[in-house]
């Protein structure tokens, strides 16, 4: 697990920046709307923290896509460009 959160660091804290955004919008609208801060608090913490675990999967995705974009995919392109 450590040697998870080291390779993935900067993803992890974009992750965790993210997720404190997200409950305090949520926490805001569902006060907004209910008029009651238990309620708001409450309703406010499902949703993100499921949207910040797939917020990291999704920008993983977005790199490896990245990644494969920037691969040559003709194999005699690839040995050209190696050398």
């Amino acid at each position: 697990m450590a040697q998870f959160a080291r390779t993935h660091l900067p993803t992890l804290k974009k992750t965790a920046s993210y997720y404190v955004l997200h409950i305090t919008v949520a926490a805001l609208v569902a006060y907004a709307v209910t008029g009651d801060l238990f309620m708001s608090l409450t309703l406010s913490l499902l949703e993100p923290t499921v949207q910040a675990v797939a917020f990291f999967f999704h920008e993983k995705a977005w790199e490896s896509a990245s990644r494969r974009q920037d691969q040559p995919t003709d194999p005699d392109r690839a040995a050209f460009q190696a050398g």
